[in-house]
């Protein structure tokens, strides 16, 4: 197996179980940043997240529910060879692929933007034109190339209209982006300003029985919350905004999810990584 063969596990999240065949839910980190246009270092995210997840609490008062009740496992994070976009992302697809295939949930935990676009693509073969994406961050991701490169972090959703349904692609938060990909969206997808609380309570009523895919770029929060990030973008939601969103989403048909771009370098006291702990505590607990 290619995700058995590419990993090293140097730690785990929160109560992961210790046998991948017992799991319903399966961890991967991808510690990819070989596109990040500004501040690296997000190769340590899946680390740093998996440390802070040691400080919660397995019980959440949100949704009176414990992490001892889910069954989910921690595969550690896949080898990737440094530099090679292609290849990484070759990599990342197949995990992904093999996830699927075993009937399991893939929930990533990155490294830059760039890994959600294979993985995105193996959970679309699986679930065809009914796959709703779920887009939080501080940027459109919509560009066609950046620097001149097709595989960037700032192209990533423009990648998944290649294969998703666009009108099922719905971005929460977007504050920044050049004028031609809002002209994009306007014409192929669904954005949403500044906001993600009420712009999604709108829209949860036509998706209820969607399978979903759910991607959070972490500086869809406001920096004053997820300073540790790569290309922070003042003017973000909150951490308790972050949270209601979840939580509107509980038991939903939610198939997959990733959270990217936990840079711990520039967390100033590790407050980034804890609220991603924590948000992909609430994550499992509310729908995984």
């Amino acid at each position: 197996m290619v995700i058995k063969d590419n990993y090293t596990n140097s730690s785990k999240y929160l109560s992961s179980l210790n046998d991948y065949n017992e799991s319903e839910i399966v961890i991967v980190g991808a510690p990819m940043d070989y596109t990040v246009s500004f501040k690296p270092g997000t190769r340590f995210g899946p680390q740093a997240i998996r440390a802070a997840s040691l400080g919660l609490e397995e019980y959440s008062v949100y949704v009176d529910r414990n992490l001892r009740d889910k069954k989910y496992y921690d595969f550690g994070d896949l080898t990737l060879p440094y530099g090679n976009v292609e290849k990484s992302l070759e990599i990342i697809g197949k995990a992904t692929q093999e996830i699927v295939e075993d009937g399991k949930k893939p929930l990533f935990l990155g490294g830059e933007h760039l890994i959600s676009a294979p993985i995105i693509k193996e959970v679309y073969k699986k679930y065809g034109d009914d796959l709703v994406v779920l887009h939080f961050d501080a940027h459109t991701d919509l560009r066609t190339k950046f620097f001149g490169e097709e595989n960037s972090h700032a192209t990533v959703l423009r990648k998944a209209t290649e294969f998703v349904n666009n009108k099922n692609i719905y971005h929460f938060g977007i504050r920044s982006g050049i004028k031609e990909e809002y002209e994009f969206s306007g014409k192929n997808t669904n954005m949403f300003l500044f906001d993600v609380v009420e712009p999604l309570k709108t829209i949860v009523g036509g998706i209820k029985y969607n399978p979903i895919y759910i991607t959070w770029d972490i500086d869809v929060l406001d920096p004053a919350f997820a300073p540790g990030t790569g290309t922070p973008e003042p003017g973000g939601i909150t951490s308790k905004e972050a949270l209601e969103a979840i939580h509107i989403l509980k038991d939903f048909n939610v198939v997959g999810m990733d959270l990217v771009e936990v840079s711990p370098d520039y967390d100033h006291s590790g407050i980034t990584s804890i609220l991603a702990a924590k948000l992909i505590r609430e994550s499992i607990l509310s729908f995984l």
